[in-house]
């Protein structure tokens, strides 16, 4: 029998509930890595995706040799690494004669490989390269908006598949609310062709327009760079169907014969069974008809006695 190893102290046994399914999950954690070899322009792109997740990434320098995601068998230190940091996201980058400036962006479900997207890096900008107003930067933990421009994002599945891991990459921790004054940056993201995406980082400026919502002008604040697909591996219809079932507590159960109205809100429907009053059984002696014999008693009472008649004998 396998032996159950107990938190012998207060911080692995928090560290060990922080790693508990929950009912609503915390913002997701980036590893990235590197391959065997890595160019200039690759490990700029790194950096700078470590930058922009600053606080939800982790960030390994050394090169990995026996990491291939796409091979059978070479996504076995990925997904170790994926349990030892507790990431269910990661970013891995190789360069290579065949695919040069390569980019691997893919998830893991219990700490296994969900699916992937392969991307070449092309026209690459750094945030060095612009010139901007440093009081525009970004701050780090701020949300940002997504924008993505084009057809493809809705009907070319590469770029589909694109879409949602980008937006798992960067959109950070769920919230409910949002202060307007704290949305200083948004990500663009246009198709230019089937396997061609432009993507640009961009801080807002919000100017005054004379209404309540204000002006909104955007400085390219970098990093950008042309995405071209190479290839994509979607998850298996089991690993989709475990990874997407919603836990009972989580869900709401349904009010019988309730509605909701915009105007007038809250609405209930009653029903009343048949009263059948018809078919009734009624007492014999009502509680009334008591209380008159009851009255008219005393109030003989009162009178006296009455003078009896007498029958007249008929001749």
């Amino acid at each position: 029998m396998m032996k159950i190893k107990t938190p012998k102290n207060g911080r692995i046994k928090r560290e060990i509930e922080k790693r508990v399914p929950k009912l609503v999950e915390t913002g997701k954690k980036t590893l990235i890595l590197h391959g065997t070899k890595t160019s200039s322009v690759l490990n700029s792109v790194l950096t700078e995706i470590y930058h922009l997740k600053k606080e939800n990434a982790i960030k390994y320098s050394r090169r990995n040799v026996d990491i291939r995601p796409f091979e059978s068998g070479g996504e076995t230190s990925l997904e170790f690494f994926s349990l030892k940091t507790d990431c269910s996201l990661f970013v891995f980058g190789s360069h290579s004669k065949k695919r040069p400036n390569n980019l691997v962006i893919g998830r893991a479900f219990d700490h296994h490989i969900y699916d992937l997207v392969e991307i070449g890096v092309e026209n690459y900008n750094s945030m060095n390269s612009f010139s901007y107003d440093k009081k525009l930067a970004p701050q780090i933990g701020s949300k940002p908006f997504f924008a993505f421009v084009g057809e493809g994002f809705e009907s070319v599945e590469e770029l589909k598949h694109l879409k949602e891991i980008l937006l798992d990459l960067f959109h950070g921790e769920v919230v409910t609310n949002l202060n307007l004054a704290g949305l200083d940056r948004v990500y663009v993201c246009t198709a230019t062709s089937s396997k061609k995406v432009l993507f640009t980082h961009c801080a807002l400026r919000l100017k005054k327009s004379g209404t309540i919502v204000p002006r909104m002008e955007l400085v390219e604040f970098g990093p950008s760079m042309d995405m071209v697909v190479r290839r994509h591996r979607l998850p298996d219809d089991s690993l989709r169907k475990e990874a997407m079932k919603i836990a009972p507590e989580s869900t709401k159960k349904k009010e019988k014969n309730v509605t909701k109205d915009a105007i007038q809100g809250k609405i209930g429907k009653i029903y009343i069974p048949d009263q059948k009053v018809g078919s009734v059984a009624l007492p014999h002696k009502a509680k009334g008809v008591k209380r008159e014999r009851r009255e008219a008693k005393m109030k003989d009472e009162a009178n006296g006695p009455r003078e009896k008649k007498h029958k007249h004998p008929s001749e």
